[in-house]
């Protein structure tokens, strides 16, 4: 797979997942760790996210239970729940998503993740 096309595929899917709210990621890390940023274009969003299998809609329930369960990646999931509107998922799937992770993460990490969401419908 040629690395250019592989870019240049999630930079597009980056910005078709979060808008313009990725390359505000990407710009963030330019000045510490441009090549993490690549990274982050090349991998989840040039690989994974292009991938067939699954719609844009499908990855981010997904990625918004993971960030939940996980229980310590506030800021990313802030960012996923933002995604997750971008690419049709409702205000009452997000809440579903999140409140489902009670039984698997515990009711801490479900809260943490409803307040997360709580903020980024505010917005």
């Amino acid at each position: 797979m040629n690395t250019e096309n592989r870019y240049e595929r999630g930079l597009a899917k980056l910005r078709e997942v979060d808008g313009r709210a990725g390359d505000r990621v990407i710009q963030s890390l330019e000045d510490i760790a441009p090549d993490f940023a690549r990274y982050l274009i090349e991998f989840p969003f040039g690989d994974i996210y292009s991938r067939p299998g699954l719609d844009l809609k499908s990855r981010e329930i997904a990625v918004v239970a993971a960030l939940t369960a996980m229980g310590n990646a506030t800021p990313q999931l802030k960012v996923h729940i933002h995604a997750a509107l971008n690419v049709g998922v409702t205000q009452e799937e997000i809440v579903e998503t999140i409140m489902q992770m009670a039984v698997y993460a515990g009711f801490p990490a479900a809260l943490n993740g409803l307040m997360a969401a709580k903020e980024v419908f505010a917005q």
